[in-house]
């Protein structure tokens, strides 16, 4: 596993925030970055394919073993999260909290086999919430990370941290997240991944630097909050059920595309225009990730943008994840594909990231526009709003300390 370095100043500053709020000395340190989708939107929860990297923004925590059967986390800026050992199933009073992921997490680990124990940790990110960055999988991986060092000697891999997250996220935090996010936080670099097999991701490593290409990897920010559209999101998945209900199957994958087509009068009456319309973006992009991975493979990168252009444009007409239901007076996620395709000229690429319907936009742009690009955007969304990103080797690790 490739080694992460805590810096001299990053550590002053968890150290700090540690004995602010457990008094003493952390004795050991954590990390998870963030993720970026590249290709493969709303593909993962259909058990289908996607490109993802993590990303050079991470969540870190600082960590001590309290001898207690309690865990507390403080992440910098919220209350502190704190979780009876005793309890190990689901809280109905902390759907949609973090002290449910918490929970989850543990309680995965404790039927794996493992004797989980109470821990403090401080925790600071600069994944920032509601970014579309997937803080919540960075979270859930930070703990599955710290859990599987401090007390299963690291015996779970990398992909079943994953696992254990979206595990913790389903059933205790009560969204139907797919598995994507936590898995490019927990394996780190930049990664094709085909979800065919629910129990054995086929997870297999892209090497491919966009700098060389001369473009920067771009996340915008759209100023909307996706934390009150959780109906949104489950209603994506609610529509590819009711197609597959259909066919009598679990996921969109295990229905034959031509067998999907030949029905699309019963399922336009069944099911509604707008499942069939995000059945057709399932097929295509599941179609797409391949010919994007190929492409990269191949040093085909202006390929490789036509094919991003065209995931954006899926999404955007059949998949329906730019602007939710009924929304008129703020339509923030189209506002910033606007403004993208504005300032490329034509270039590049752009595409609605991650979930979609509020969070951030994903640009490819070229070095030679990258500053007026980035100021264009920032003038119109706010300062900070167009952040450049790099693709990070790590996954989930334990920092070693200069």
């Amino acid at each position: 596993m490739l080694k992460l370095k805590l810096q001299p100043a990053q550590k002053q500053q968890l150290d700090a925030g540690f004995a602010a709020a457990f008094g003493g000395a952390p004795e050991r340190y954590f990390s998870a970055p963030g993720r970026t989708e590249i290709g493969g939107n709303h593909t993962d929860h259909q058990r289908g394919r996607v490109l993802a990297g993590a990303v050079n923004l991470d969540t870190v925590a600082a960590v001590r073993c309290n001898g207690t059967d309690t865990i507390r986390i403080l992440s910098k800026g919220y209350p502190m999260s704190v979780v009876d050992l005793q309890i190990l199933t689901p809280v109905e009073a902390e759907i949609n909290t973090t002290p449910a992921l918490i929970r989850g997490v543990a309680a995965r680990f404790a039927e794996l086999g493992c004797k989980v124990e109470g821990f403090d940790a401080y925790v600071e990110s600069t994944v920032l919430a509601g970014s579309g960055l997937s803080s919540s999988a960075a979270f859930e991986v930070l703990v599955g990370t710290i859990i599987n060092s401090l007390f299963f000697d690291g015996k779970v891999s990398q992909p079943e941290i994953a696992m254990i997250g979206q595990y913790a996220e389903n059933v205790f935090f009560g969204k139907p997240c797919g598995l994507m996010d936590q898995m490019a936080s927990a394996v780190g670099g930049m990664v094709t991944i085909d979800f065919a097999d629910k129990n054995a991701p086929d997870i297999q490593p892209v090497d491919f630097d966009f700098a060389a290409c001369g473009h920067a990897l771009c996340i915008i920010d759209s100023g909307a909050d996706h934390a009150d559209l959780t109906d949104e999101y489950a209603a994506v998945t609610l529509d590819f059920k009711a197609l597959c209900a259909h066919f009598g199957k679990e996921v969109l994958t295990e229905v034959p595309e031509e067998a999907f087509y030949a029905a699309l009068a019963a399922l336009r009456k069944k099911c509604g225009d707008r499942a069939v319309m995000r059945g057709i973006h399932e097929y295509e992009e599941n179609k797409r990730v391949t010919r994007q991975v190929a492409a990269l493979r191949s040093g085909d990168f202006d390929g490789f943008l036509t094919l991003v252009k065209e995931s954006g444009y899926s999404s955007y007409m059949y998949l329906q994840n730019v602007i939710p239901a009924g929304y008129v007076q703020h339509q923030d996620m189209a506002v910033a594909l606007g403004l993208c395709e504005h300032y490329l000229q034509g270039r590049g690429a752009y595409r609605v990231h991650g979930g979609g319907f509020a969070g951030t936009v994903q640009a490819f742009v070229p070095f030679d526009l990258l500053d007026s690009f980035r100021a264009g955007i920032d003038r119109a969304l706010g300062e900070g709003a167009c952040h450049v990103l790099s693709i990070r080797p790590q996954g989930g690790v334990e920092m070693e300390v200069q």
